[in-house]
């Protein structure tokens, strides 16, 4: 029989599981595209090299495939998307007044991975998740494994808090709003329907006050070089970001999975497959597994 190593990248038990099965990760991930955006290098690296203005939900969505199976899949499952990710980093060029940088230049790719994962791991534990401190490290550390995947050395990224922190501090004096970054947080704040979903516009409107909880999840220091929307108490912010956890984690697993790709659905069942083979309880999904009283015998 295949050992837990062989069937998931991530252990059921780990830190990470627990952060990358909380709901309020889609917060995070639009909150951490607003925070990547204030490097103007990375920005117009994106600006540039992707449809995202035509798609942002499609970028969002593969992210979380990236993240999906480098949590949940197998290793040769995230083997594979890195592969795919570092063939196209390696490719791309970014031209900035008069000169030409790689998209897979490591101080680009640091940027985005500490947006990242630190989006997450504040957003999650503000809306409600209980870790403590050492399993927040523990989350940082574990995310180091991704970051390899991304072309990385995992000794050169924040594997704690206080690292993370270290490295915001070092990064801020780069960090400035461009025209491009203005018009990423505009957009995030009230995107544009790809063709597909065009039939859901008259909702619209129900998608701005998402935008702007991701917005005011931001650092102070990020909010005051935007400046976007009007300061909003923050304690109002925490209870909005509370009252989301509550109502994306109530929904059934199949129901949330549909804002999935359907390659991501596929993969995800695989991996509750592979897991109820090996002895965990499995009939609430993957989510049901951040409980340990579903985790199989040792």
């Amino acid at each position: 029989m295949a050992s837990i190593e062989e069937i998931v990248v991530q252990r059921p038990q780990s830190a990470t599981w627990q952060v990358h099965l909380d709901r309020c990760m889609w917060v995070g991930g639009v909150r951490g595209l607003m925070l990547q955006a204030l490097h103007p290098l990375a920005m117009r690296g994106v600006w540039q090299n992707s449809n995202f203005q035509d798609d942002p939900f499609g970028r969002l969505r593969r992210t979380a495939d990236f993240v999906g199976r480098t949590t949940f899949g197998t290793p040769a499952e995230a083997d594979a998307i890195g592969r795919r990710v570092r063939d196209i980093h390696r490719s791309l060029r970014i031209a900035d007044e008069g000169r030409t940088h790689r998209v897979d230049d490591p101080e680009l790719l640091l940027w985005v991975h500490c947006a990242e994962v630190s989006s997450y791991l504040e957003v999650v534990r503000r809306g409600g998740l209980a870790l403590t401190d050492r399993q927040a490290d523990q989350y940082l550390h574990e995310q180091r494994r991704s970051a390899a995947y991304v072309g990385l050395h995992p000794e050169d990224v924040p594997g704690s808090q206080a690292e993370m922190a270290d490295y915001f501090k070092e990064i801020r004096p780069k960090l400035r709003v461009i025209d491009e970054s203005a018009a990423t947080v505009r957009f995030l704040l009230w995107p544009r329907l790809p063709k597909e979903m065009r039939m859901l516009s008259p909702g619209k409107p129900v998608y701005f006050p998402f935008g702007a909880l991701c917005y005011y999840t931001l650092p102070s220091w990020a909010r005051s070089m935007y400046r976007a929307l009007p300061e909003a108490p923050q304690a109002a912010v925490t209870a909005g970001l509370r009252a989301f956890s509550l109502a994306m984690n109530a929904l059934p697993e199949p129901v949330h999975d549909r804002a999935f790709m359907p390659s991501t659905r596929r993969m995800l069942h695989a991996s509750r497959d592979r897991l109820g083979v090996l002895g965990y309880d499995v009939r609430k999904g993957l989510k049901g597994l951040t409980d340990p009283r579903r985790w199989a015998a040792a």
